[in-house]
């Protein structure tokens, strides 16, 4: 999710404010200013390692790193993968987590927003086709569970399917729809398979 993106979100929210039923106790997160968040974590081993490829189907040999692909004609950075698959493909959760957000953009098309276990890493989920029956916001799921389908809704070529596939780290305090920093998915979900690969010493 770019910074365009983002302020998309924020106006869009802005004018859905009055209209939108309050957020549930156990979804609402700290209102803070840019001055008083903090640099966001890095995950730890253990989380990296844990990760699975969120398309089923799909193994870490089928997957490819365009995270620093451009974008808009080379005016921004991809920041994410693209995992092909044929349309109505399951997309699971990567990890556990809550549901942040379903969130319906003109670029992401139907999206899902995981928050990890310790609200510092947002999983982000875009060009759904449709979301799993039953999924809400606020809802807290495991890993491999069921979130949607592959697709091609908003800006994603109908011709292609694909997940957009993206990690970002933040704070525990931060808006789900806030500025953050992402970090390339790729070595996380290739991580098993690349040390199988390597020579034992």
């Amino acid at each position: 999710m770019d910074r365009e993106e983002s302020a998309e979100i924020a106006a869009e929210l802005d004018e859905q404010e009055e209209a939108d039923p309050p957020a549930s106790e156990g979804t609402q997160a700290a209102q803070t200013t840019p001055g008083d968040r903090t640099e966001p974590s890095v995950q730890s081993e253990e989380q990296a390692s844990n990760l699975m490829i969120p398309v089923l189907g799909v193994s870490a040999s089928d997957l490819t790193d365009n995270f620093e692909d451009e974008r808009g004609g080379g005016t921004r950075l991809h920041e994410a993968i693209d995992i092909m698959a044929e349309a109505g493909t399951s997309v699971v959760s990567v990890a556990p987590g809550t549901v942040e957000r379903l969130f319906r953009s003109d670029q992401g098309g139907n999206t899902v927003y995981i928050r990890s276990e310790d609200r510092e890493t947002i999983y982000y989920y875009a060009h759904l086709d449709e979301y799993a029956p039953g999924l809400n916001e606020g809802m807290t799921v495991r890993r491999g569970q069921r979130l949607g389908t592959v697709g091609s809704s908003g800006n994603a070529d109908p011709e292609a399917p694909h997940l957009h596939f993206e990690v970002m780290r933040t704070t525990a305090e931060a808006e789900w729809w806030e500025p953050s920093t992402s970090v390339n998915p790729y070595p996380l979900l290739t991580r098993q398979r690349r040390q199988a690969l390597e020579p034992a010493s």
